[in-house]
């Protein structure tokens, strides 16, 4: 593994490690959930569970480019990258959400062709498929958001919210399949009604993903409580008398911020130049997420003596 740069490079690795092992767990499932959806689908007629195990496949692939994506996003800053190489993950989630949403057009055209056609009662035996789905990604759910907020990661936050997408889906699924197999020849058409349901669950998803890897690209202000917790740290460090402006940007898992920094009017070149270090690396100290922090020194309006 490449090294990480930055003040506290081992609290870093830890949340990189973390999301890789979220990534690497969610892909290793739904590889076994989509080969086992996709081999029921087939085997029972059902096209909900196909369409449900093209979802899996989505996310198969998402998380391998997310796995992979980690791994570059750790390289060090270089000549033609000084910010380093952290926004490959919003490069690679804006790719990951365009697959998704063509995929979800696809099944949505295929379903609606589908109904009103004949087709056999799915076997008892995919209401467990489903119902299976639903348990094992609730609780892969559980696991990322616990990992989310013991690492701090928006990132494995998000994939925890992509499992629960998920078990809402198969839930679609086991109620379709239940009531083509129940409700009798008139409830025939609920297998692409469902399929249509976890098509819309698909786009939701795949739009959500798309709009926060835009966000981020756009270099948007990071998340009001992050922010606000940077200006506190800052006001704590002696010297500091205030914050002009404050910008943070998110780059993958980290954060890159620039900060006008009030300071004693009458301090001099040196002495502010202490201070503003010494800013730098308390955030950096206390917060492993950042990875840089740029500092222009500002006159104080109102000294705090």
């Amino acid at each position: 593994m490449p090294p990480i740069t930055g003040r506290n490079p081992l609290a870093m690795r830890r949340v990189y490690a973390s999301a890789e092992r979220g990534a690497l767990l969610g892909f290793v499932v739904n590889i076994l959930l989509a080969a086992g959806k996709l081999t029921a689908g087939i085997l029972a007629g059902s096209f909900v569970l196909i369409a449900d195990a093209v979802n899996s496949l989505g996310d198969v692939l998402a998380s391998t480019v997310v796995l992979g994506s980690l791994r570059f996003a750790q390289r060090p800053p270089d000549a033609g990258h000084p910010y380093g190489h952290t926004r490959i993950e919003a490069v690679a989630g804006a790719m990951v959400s365009m697959l998704i949403l063509v995929s979800a057009g696809i099944i949505a055209w295929e379903a609606i062709q589908r109904i009103g056609r004949f087709h056999d009662v799915p076997p008892s035996w995919t209401l467990w498929v489903a119902g299976t789905t639903v348990v094992t990604k609730e609780v892969l759910y559980r696991y990322n958001w616990r990992l989310g907020k013991e690492t701090g990661s928006q990132a494995i936050r998000a994939n925890a919210w992509d499992h629960r997408a998920d078990a809402l889906s198969a839930l679609a699924v086991m109620v379709g399949l239940a009531l083509v197999r129940f409700g009798g020849d008139s409830w025939r058409s609920a297998d692409e009604i469902a399929a249509l349901v976890v098509v819309v669950l698909i786009l939701t998803g795949g739009v959500r993903l798309l709009l926060g890897s835009a966000h981020e690209l756009m270099d948007a202000q990071a998340e009001p409580d992050f922010v606000g917790r940077i200006r506190r740290m800052v006001l704590t460090v002696p010297g500091a008398d205030g914050v002009e402006k404050l910008f943070v940007r998110k780059s993958g898992l980290e954060y890159l911020v620039d900060l006008h920094l009030e300071v004693d009017p009458a301090m001099t070149v040196e002495s502010g130049h202490r201070v503003s270090h010494a800013v730098k690396d308390h955030l950096m100290a206390e917060c492993a997420e950042i990875r840089e922090v740029l500092i222009h020194l500002e006159p104080a309006r109102t000294h705090r003596g």
